[in-house]
């Protein structure tokens, strides 16, 4: 186990050179293409999988909106795929660096922004003011509005950030006990190990989770404003 709680969270080098490059390019090596007319269970499994989700995720956009589409499920395979990495013993999880997480939801969200200042500028102009509004209310609701507006691709990133710490942190704090209370109480080791494992299927799910909560969020900003 390591001493320091936080440095599985480190970036990892190798010779004083951020690695974490080619870590996030790991993930596009569990989604290969084939070359076949015909593909094989697992990859008809992986389009069905692909599809549904995509379908999910397009119902409620326009045309426009759908010019998306291909973003939007490589942006959700690549989050998801991330996070399940994470998971692996002696791994690195990308997604639990704030910087990244910022990195993927300012730009998509600026997209969003200036898509519906460019193609619908008087209703993008209308969320800063809703109509009935009292005229001494007027300016505290557009600086409330603007700020709510800025703090959406922070929310994105933080959310994801914060969700998938916790659940590193907790598999560690009980993987650590579990490691002590061996030697010292080998019930309550047994019984912290089951707490740890059902922890773990749980961490599976909230990766897969998260994953889809970002790019639903960015779909709903793009639905929004296109």
């Amino acid at each position: 186990m390591n001493e320091n709680l936080f440095a599985s969270f480190i970036t990892p080098t190798i010779m004083g050179i951020p690695v974490v490059i080619l870590i996030i390019l790991i993930p596009t090596i569990f989604f290969p293409s084939s070359p076949r007319l015909i593909n094989n269970r697992l990859m008809s499994l992986q389009q069905w999988l692909i599809q549904l989700v995509l379908k999910q995720l397009m119902t409620m956009h326009n045309i426009k909106g759908r010019t998306w589409s291909l973003m939007l499920i490589s942006l959700i395979l690549f989050i998801g795929s991330t996070n399940l990495l994470g998971l692996l013993p002696h791994s690195f999880t990308p997604t639990t660096q704030l910087s990244m997480n910022l990195g993927m939801a300012i730009p998509l969200w600026a997209a969003t922004v200036i898509m519906g200042f460019r193609h619908k500028t008087k209703k993008s102009l209308a969320h800063f003011l809703p109509q009935g509004t009292p005229i001494l209310l007027i300016p505290m609701l557009v600086i409330i509005e603007t700020i709510s507006l800025f703090i959406q691709p922070m929310a994105l990133a933080v959310r994801l950030t914060a969700n998938i710490t916790a659940g590193h942190l907790l598999m560690h704090l009980i993987g650590g006990a579990t490691m002590v209370l061996t030697s010292i109480s080998p019930t309550t080791s047994s019984i912290t190990f089951t707490i740890l494992i059902l922890l773990t299927i749980l961490e599976f799910a909230v990766a897969l989770i998260q994953a889809y909560v970002f790019t639903l969020l960015v779909s709903l900003y793009l639905h929004d404003n296109a």
